[in-house]
């Protein structure tokens, strides 16, 4: 298979060229292990490869899952995507050469739909950058300017899946890094409901700030990935609404007239670059050709009390799992393990007091409350997914110990993703817009909590109104 006809495949096109047997698993790889090795070099995306295990699993292909992605290759991000006998590092100098001892539950889910696993993807130190550009690997870069940022903290991911080294890449997001990845590299990313797909063995990440998903150049993709993957396991503490039906389903299903407010105001009241201006208003007008009622309007909450507890929880989670990494290596942590900012953090999170951890939780559910009564009116809230195009390698990194300094530069770039963390709502960026310097720049569309299906049904409406499967980074030469 040539990487052309590789590269004009989504995985379950692929997956059913397995079923006729027109091509087999072990081609598939071979052509995911040409891609990496033919643009990894300009990218830096994978940072593990896993080529002769994955080689092994597909020259056996009657005993691979009858899934719905049976013999398609993938990549696994290296942070929170546990898989038995394989190091996972985290982005981190501290964490190189440990071996996870299981798999965790969302990667077993996607080894049963028949994926191969052919390495494991850049990111930043812990996730905690939305840029992916950690010191024990190097920048990873964008291929539709390797000058720029593909994004973070999923970065690796989406570079991977914009140059069609596979068709989908898992990815996670506490606060974007699923939808700050797509937007930066023109792919669909769609952050699931909170609970919606187990955290087991380990448990909710960040108190459920975190989830866990894909980025993908296709929404059919990103919906049979879901409905492998979600669902609860024995003992979860919370497990988001069962859906209608299948979220394959509900791609192809007409949304109807949906209620779709629309605001560039932010999270973060940050300004935002004409660009994501552009694409914002470019969206609302295809919208509204599509028949739904679009209006200006934005939800009101207390931004400084949820901008607080976020970044309470998000700094004594930090310190949390610095107590479990110093027992892990048995001994503390220094400076030559972990980076600068993400030392900070654990410095901050270790000054917060339980009832100071238990009041931004309160906030959190006090504020969201407020915005599910705004979906009461509306369907789905329209936004920019960033403030800014892709920003250049070394704006922004974790070399930056200056609280001030990293916030200001971070909430620049991206002042709209959090919100939806916060509340647990379902949230994508779809790439329906580029700049006139060919840049992708996504446009986000959250909706009400548990309702992945109204979200898949109204991508896929717009990705038949403006398909984006077609457009090829300059890096494919």
């Amino acid at each position: 298979m040539t990487f052309t006809d590789y590269a004009k495949h989504d995985g379950l096109a692929l997956a059913d060229l397995v079923a006729r047997q027109e091509v087999s698993p072990a081609e598939l790889v071979e052509a995911a292990i040409a891609a990496i090795e033919r643009h990894d070099p300009a990218l830096n995306a994978v940072v593990l490869r896993q080529f002769e295990a994955a080689r092994t699993r597909a020259a056996k292909p009657k005993a691979l899952p009858e899934g719905p992605f049976r013999g398609v290759p993938t990549l696994l991000k290296d942070l929170g995507f546990a898989e038995e006998g394989v190091p996972s590092g985290g982005g981190s100098r501290a964490l190189q050469g440990v071996v996870a001892t299981a798999d965790s539950l969302v990667v077993a889910r996607s080894r049963a739909a028949g994926l191969i696993f052919c390495g494991r993807t850049n990111t930043p130190e812990s996730g905690l950058c939305a840029t992916t550009e950690p010191l024990v690997h190097g920048p990873c870069g964008n291929p539709w300017d390797t000058g720029r940022t593909p994004g973070g903290s999923s970065g690796g991911a989406a570079a991977a899946v914009a140059c069609a080294m596979v068709p989908l890449a898992s990815a996670s997001d506490g606060g974007g890094s699923i939808r700050i990845p797509a937007a930066c590299c023109g792919l669909f990313g769609l952050k699931p409901s909170r609970h919606r797909v187990s955290a087991a063995p380990r448990g909710e990440s960040w108190n459920g700030l975190a989830v866990v998903h894909a980025v993908t150049r296709s929404v059919r993709d990103s919906a049979a990935l879901l409905d492998a993957t979600a669902g609860p396991a024995p003992g979860d503490p919370s497990a988001a609404p069962a859906p209608a039906q299948p979220y394959l389903e509900e791609v192809s299903r007409p949304p109807g007239s949906l209620r779709i407010a629309v605001t560039a105001q932010s999270f973060y009241e940050q300004p935002v670059a004409a660009d994501c201006l552009a694409a914002l208003a470019d969206a609302a007008a295809l919208c509204e050709a599509l028949g739904h009622q679009v209006e200006e309007a934005a939800p009101a909450y207390d931004k400084p009390a949820l901008r607080q507890a976020y970044f309470t929880l998000l700094a004594a989670n930090q310190a949390a799992d610095q107590r479990e990494l110093a027992a892990l290596l048995g001994r503390e942590p220094g400076p030559d393990d972990l980076e600068p900012w993400t030392r900070r953090m654990i410095a901050i999170g270790a000054e917060h007091s339980g009832p100071q951890v238990l009041a931004a939780i309160r906030t959190l559910h006090r504020e969201g409350r407020k915005i599910g009564q705004f979906h009461e009116r509306y369907d789905v809230l329209l936004t920019p997914t960033l403030a800014q195009p892709p920003i250049p390698i070394g704006q922004l990194d974790m070399s930056i110990d200056d609280e001030a300094l990293y916030t200001a530069r971070s909430t620049a770039f991206s002042p709209f993703t959090r919100l939806a963390n916060c509340t647990g709502q379902p949230a994508m960026s779809l790439p329906l817009y580029w700049s006139a310097a060919g840049l992708p720049i996504g446009v986000m569309f959250t909706g009400r909590y548990g309702e992945e299906g109204l979200l898949l049904s109204l991508a896929g409406q717009l990705e038949q109104a403006r398909p984006w499967f077609h457009r090829n980074p300059p890096i494919f030469g």
